[in-house]
């Protein structure tokens, strides 16, 4: 159930700006879910939920660490230094990469496993990134400003 849970939490924080642990027991019970706040307070900590600023300035809960911390850190820091720019073009995310870096840009994209990126193809200086739809672009386009921007 556990799993299930987890599994659940990490689907709404990336579909909604989800702002207190009363706001994401809320949730989970509409889902189904029989949590406590102290419930879903342990959930916050084993997950590594974090807060940042949203797109409507209030905070919501994002995951910033995966099982692999040490990887993790690495794939955000190739993004970093490889990305210049991007932008939309209907469902498809084109970003723009430092020459000869689209390749591990990519590759860092896939291994950070952001939600809505269904797969991604790079060039020399370009990676195109497949969104499952129109709609989510905007929030990958958010999710891939707060990895770069984290200190």
């Amino acid at each position: 159930m556990k799993i299930k849970r987890h599994t659940k939490i990490i689907e709404l924080i990336n579909k909604y700006d989800i702002d207190t642990q009363e706001e994401l027991a809320e949730k989970l019970i509409d889902s189904g879910f029989h949590v406590t706040q102290a419930t879903v307070s342990r959930d916050i900590r084993e997950l590594k939920l974090t807060k940042v600023a949203g797109n409507s300035g209030k905070q919501k809960y994002i995951v910033l660490q995966n099982k692999e911390g040490n990887l993790y850190e690495k794939y955000v820091q190739v993004l970093k230094t490889g990305f210049i720019s991007m932008d939309q073009a209907q469902n498809i995310l084109v970003i723009k990469t430092v020459s000869g870096m689209a390749m591990a840009v990519a590759a860092a994209l896939d291994e950070l496993h952001i939600a809505g990126i269904v797969g991604s193809i790079a060039g020399d200086d370009t990676v195109m990134c497949a969104i499952r739809n129109c709609d989510e672009v905007s929030g990958v386009m958010e999710k891939i400003k707060k990895l770069i921007m984290v200190k």
